[in-house]
């Protein structure tokens, strides 16, 4: 009887919620969809003509929106690692695919919506953009990344690329420094979000060499 009683103890039963951490992937899911739906909210008062947060040009207030969520969910993507490491709970690794996949997301509703509401479907403009603004390049070579990592974040790629995918999936560096490039260029007199970007993707690229160094200076000494 003693043993069963336990079982409805309340600290018994936190503790085994938190170390099976059942509810982690739905509770996250749930919440990285929430700038969208916040802003089909706007898009919906914007219809309605109701005070919404989209401004005087909307149409390039949707781009921006997504094009920031993109670089937030990456820069949260790429922290999964390291605070798994730090605090020591494995769980947190079941987050990356799922956190890397809304990443692609966002960027996809960025491009989608420039090419919508910027190009207006004129696709065959797109080569002219290209040229004519290079940070339009620049975004766009992050999302051409991005595609690959999206097409190759499932199970059957990582066996058939093997050690080649863990190689591949380094691309993921180069594209947030792209993404940053794009934000920069599009700033024209605010730059607290890039530049805290910037520290924050310094710090997790910083982490990730240091690690690798001392991982390096162990196996020497072995």
């Amino acid at each position: 009887m003693e043993s069963k009683s336990r079982l409805f103890m309340p600290g018994w039963t936190s503790v085994a919620i938190f170390k099976s951490a059942v509810w982690l992937k739905p509770t996250v899911f749930a919440l990285s969809l929430l700038p969208v739906g916040y802003l089909l909210w706007q898009l919906y008062l914007l219809t309605a003509g109701q005070v919404n947060t989209l401004g005087a040009d909307p149409a390039k207030a949707i781009v921006f929106f997504n094009g920031d969520w993109a670089l937030r969910f990456m820069l949260v993507t790429l922290a999964v690692t390291p605070l798994r490491k730090i605090l020591g709970w494995s769980p947190l690794a079941r987050l990356r695919r799922m956190l890397g996949l809304f990443t692609f997301t966002y960027a996809s509703l960025h491009f989608a919506a420039f090419a919508v509401l910027i190009l207006e479907l004129r696709l065959q403009d797109l080569g002219a953009e290209l040229i004519e603004r290079p940070y339009i390049l620049v975004g766009f070579l992050a999302w051409i990344g991005l595609v690959v990592l999206a097409m190759t974040s499932n199970q059957y790629m990582m066996r058939r690329l093997k050690q080649r995918w863990k190689k591949l999936h380094l691309l993921v560096f180069p594209i947030v420094i792209l993404q940053l490039v794009h934000l920069f260029w599009l700033t024209r007199s605010d730059y607290t979000e890039p530049l805290a970007c910037s520290v924050v993707v310094a710090l997790l690229i910083g982490y990730r060499f240091f690690t690798r160094q001392r991982r390096i200076a162990g196996a020497a000494m072995t």
